[in-house]
């Protein structure tokens, strides 16, 4: 993001995983899509481009690409926690991350130096610890430990798709904390990429609903 993508269609850019993590399931477990899924998956593609459309300048082919890798790599994560099976969720999340600590550590050795690091220590606030704190609990120890919980359990192609909901839900932080404005296209993409999401996983229940009440 430091000159070559944008934030905002960096979070969008790396939502690839969802593609990426069902193509892998369907290569490694032969796992099928059913037909509203693809219907469902055009909604959410049409509210994704939207939202491209807005956020793609000054965009470079290498920073596109660095993305599409790390979407990759989070689809690669998801597939090893759904071959995993259902185990301690949360003790394969902490143990898992303790393989992220070299090469985060390195990068920022590389890339910020050893000053840097020690002067962002130095000048934290209580805000960036809470930061930290949540980053850390909030974000990586629940919120992954639930995601591959989900993953382990349920097909990829009902579960990767939630993750689509970042984009809208950046969208009402932005405005709530920060007072960012909610032009017309960013409720459109919204509406595009929650219709496609409710297609995707109430659909079938609902035919399966319908057929027992015909029955």
């Amino acid at each position: 993001m430091n000159g070559h993508i944008s934030p905002g269609l960096a979070s969008l850019v790396v939502q690839m995983q969802v593609f990426f993590t069902i193509g892998l399931a369907m290569l490694r477990t032969g796992e099928r899509l059913k037909s509203h899924q693809f219907a469902a998956f055009a909604l959410a593609l049409a509210g994704m481009g939207l939202i491209a459309v807005h956020n793609g300048h000054d965009t470079s082919l290498f920073g596109l690409a660095l993305v599409l890798v790390a979407a990759l790599g989070w689809a690669m994560g998801n597939q090893a926690s759904r071959e995993a099976g259902q185990i301690n969720m949360l003790a394969y999340v902490v143990w898992a991350a303790l393989f992220a600590i070299p090469p985060l550590l390195g990068l920022s050795l590389w890339l910020e130096g050893p000053a840097a690091i020690a002067a962002g220590i130095a000048r934290a606030t209580p805000v960036t610890w809470a930061s930290v704190l949540w980053q850390s609990v909030g974000n990586t120890m629940f919120g992954y430990s639930c995601w591959a919980w989900l993953l382990a359990r349920y097909p990829a192609s009902t579960i990767a798709p939630l993750s689509l909901l970042v984009p809208v839900f950046g969208f009402g932080a932005s405005a709530l904390l920060l007072g960012e404005p909610l032009p017309a296209w960013k409720l459109e993409a919204t509406v595009l990429i929650m219709a496609g999401l409710a297609v995707n996983i109430l659909w079938g229940p609902r035919r399966a609903a319908i057929r027992e009440e015909a029955a």
